[in-house]
């Protein structure tokens, strides 16, 4: 945030400058994950969650993740630039040993509820329209994560423009949960378990990438975003979704015994 200042002051320049870095680095993690992921499901074609193939257009997807992240970077803009002016009802807290992961974690849960019930109301009949786009996908890619409308994507990272009004974040714990949330999103999408373990089923409450495959598929189930309990406590959990990622574990297991 410095070098913004220093360079650009605090006028419309700084945001304007927000806006571009942050529109570059989300491009840069767009493909970094893609690539990555893409190279890691060749190399494990057994880990595919679907038997059926993606009916998508890979290029589509990616031409309307580049539109979206506009959106997702100028909200993060806007959130940045307000804490930066002092227009929040709480000046940031400094980084320290206990603040990073304390605001880490609030936020993940804070967006996690923001999520889930933003999510919530884009599948009513009212609002559906506006995320159909997005499901379209039936199976999903490691590129459909962002593709969608404008306002689909307004619903889940409006979170970025709002929170720190009201939450003292340090800016760098924010930018944190916003790559998390890109690199988590994208494997989210990416059609190949990799990640299934005890910890991303019952009783624990995270997920692996077969959670929102299975929304997806199934359309009605697994909401969420980073963990399982609002879809445990309001009953939207998929019913096969704790037996399938034990099926996963299995799969990995008996991988490792073969190779020894």
């Amino acid at each position: 945030m410095s070098f913004v200042t220093d360079t650009f002051g605090t006028g419309i320049g700084a945001l304007v400058a927000m806006f571009a870095g942050l529109y570059l680095a989300s491009l840069v993690v767009l493909f970094a994950t893609g690539l990555t992921m893409t190279a890691l499901n060749s190399r494990h074609p057994d880990r595919k969650i679907q038997k059926r193939q993606p009916t998508h257009d890979a290029i589509r997807d990616i031409k309307s993740s580049t539109v979206q992240l506009l959106i997702t970077s100028c909200c993060l803009s806007i959130g940045l630039y307000f804490q930066m002016r002092g227009w929040t009802l709480f000046a940031p807290v400094a980084l320290s040993w206990w603040s990073v992961p304390l605001f880490f974690v609030l936020s993940l849960m804070l967006h996690d509820t923001w999520f889930y019930w933003g999510h919530r109301i884009l599948h009513t009949k009212l609002f559906y329209r506006f995320h159909k786009p997005h499901h379209m996908t039936v199976t999903p890619t490691v590129w459909s994560n962002d593709a969608g409308s404008s306002v689909d994507t307004l619903f889940a990272h409006s979170y970025y423009a709002l929170v720190l009004l009201v939450v003292p974040m340090p800016p760098l714990v924010f930018l944190g949960h916003r790559l998390f949330d890109q690199v988590s999103a994208a494997i989210g999408h990416c059609g190949y378990e990799h990640f299934a373990s005890p910890s991303a089923r019952k009783p624990w409450p995270l997920l692996c990438t077969l959670y929102h495959d299975q929304h997806h598929q199934y359309f009605v189930y697994n909401y969420a975003n980073y963990f399982s309990f609002w879809d445990r406590m309001c009953g939207t959990i998929h019913p096969t979704y704790d037996e399938r990622v034990e099926g996963f574990e299995a799969l990995y297991a008996g991988k490792q015994d073969q190779s020894q």
